[in-house]
């Protein structure tokens, strides 16, 4: 197969970014690149138009990490809060997961939106108290998000103790106050 070289007016997955010289396979570049225009030939007309594309390529760049360390200064500042859902025992329900994160970052930050691949977790939060969470805005930019997580159960274990008690009382079959219903025979 013969290859041949094309220089990228766009960023392509897994190939380059945009102004760059790549080698691919003449098929490829004839079939796909070219015509999709994410690709140009090697031509002295083209080598040209290299130097407007790399200056277009460098004012996005900087414009990119100029937003996402305005941003990360933005969330390094904020104190999010969420709820876990627990039971009179402290056990969680369920977790707090990326999805929850970028949903409540939404809200605190005026509709801005994180994409929440971008949220570091190792594993979905199931512990409630103070959580640093990392934020890859840019290759060059991380922010760290002060996450508090409260039991939604302690309110309610530390302030309804009887009714609590009462409830895991009937769940176990017990009856208090209540009449078996005789049965005919």
């Amino acid at each position: 197969m013969a290859n041949t070289q094309v220089l990228l007016t766009e960023t392509v997955a897994d190939l380059g970014a945009e102004a760059d010289i790549v080698k691919v396979k003449a098929g490829y570049a004839r079939n796909f690149l070219i015509p999709q225009g994410k690709a140009l030939e090697v031509t002295p007309v083209s080598l040209k138009k290299i130097n407007m594309l790399k200056a277009k390529r460098a004012e996005r760049e900087a414009r990119e990490l100029n937003e996402a360390e305005e941003l990360s200064r933005k969330i390094n500042k904020l104190k999010v809060t969420l709820q876990l859902e627990t039971g009179a025992t402290g056990k969680a329900f369920g977790s707090i997961t990326s999805t929850d994160i970028a949903s409540k970052l939404k809200s605190e930050l005026n509709g801005i939106e994180i994409d929440r691949h971008r949220i570091v977790l190792e594993h979905p939060i199931k512990s409630s108290g103070l959580h640093e969470i990392e934020i890859k805005l840019h290759s060059d930019v991380v922010a760290k998000l002060q996450l508090t997580v409260k039991a939604s159960g302690e309110e309610a274990a530390a302030g309804d103790a009887p009714a609590a008690e009462a409830a895991s009382e009937e769940k176990k079959g017990g009856y208090k106050g209540k009449v078996k219903a005789k049965h005919k025979e």
